[in-house]
């Protein structure tokens, strides 16, 4: 078994593979932010810190698309209990 490694295609996948990292980075930890910031229970907020977590870059942007607005609706559920 030959185990050369081409440190020149290396670099390259680096570089194509960063902004990629970057991009789930900034989308995790916008929503990670977001959804601690929701006044709702614990048991509510898990499902969405793990789908962000678990499903990579799609799992922030369902979020936004889905699961902010979800959110906003148990919270003025239970402002109109209140």
């Amino acid at each position: 078994m030959n185990f050369n490694l081409d440190w020149d295609r290396a670099a390259e996948l680096i570089w194509l593979i960063l902004p990629l990292v970057f991009l789930h980075a900034v989308l995790f930890i916008a929503a990670l932010v977001s959804i601690l910031r929701k006044e709702v229970t614990r048991g509510e907020k898990l499902p969405w810190i793990l789908l962000a977590l678990i499903i990579q870059v799609i799992g922030p942007i369902i979020y936004f698309v889905v699961g902010a607005g979800m959110l906003d609706q148990k919270i003025a559920q239970r402002e109109d209990y209140q």
